[in-house]
């Protein structure tokens, strides 16, 4: 198992990479979700969620309303750009559902 692990450590290491060389684009879309890009908030949710700022995430995926809320662009726009084959913002603030977002995200890496 310990080939399993090393491989898979570095399959993360690479898509991590990709994704900061590559930003917001670097995910793909889920259904229903928008990619929100968290350069800006990075020393509020390190500060909020009591981690290293080097551990929180670049971008997460999050539902329309919480992407529209910490964006502040409006739903509708959002949700259009999902009907559209994808939907980003850059979150200009944080909250506690975003919060618990990133958290979950670190939980899973």
């Amino acid at each position: 198992m310990k080939f399993n692990s090393k491989v898979l450590y570095s399959f993360a290491v690479g898509a991590l990479s990709l994704g900061l060389a590559q930003g917001v684009h670097a995910q793909q879309q889920q259904n229903g979700l928008v990619n929100v890009g968290l350069s800006d908030v990075l020393n509020d949710l390190a500060i909020a969620l009591d981690v290293n700022v080097g551990n929180i995430p670049v971008t997460v995926q999050a539902p329309i309303g919480v992407a529209a809320n910490v964006c502040d662009v409006n739903a509708n726009v959002l949700a259009e750009q999902v009907r559209n084959g994808g939907a980003e913002c850059d979150a200009e603030t944080t909250s506690q559902a975003l919060n618990e977002i990133v958290q979950r995200q670190l939980v899973n890496q």
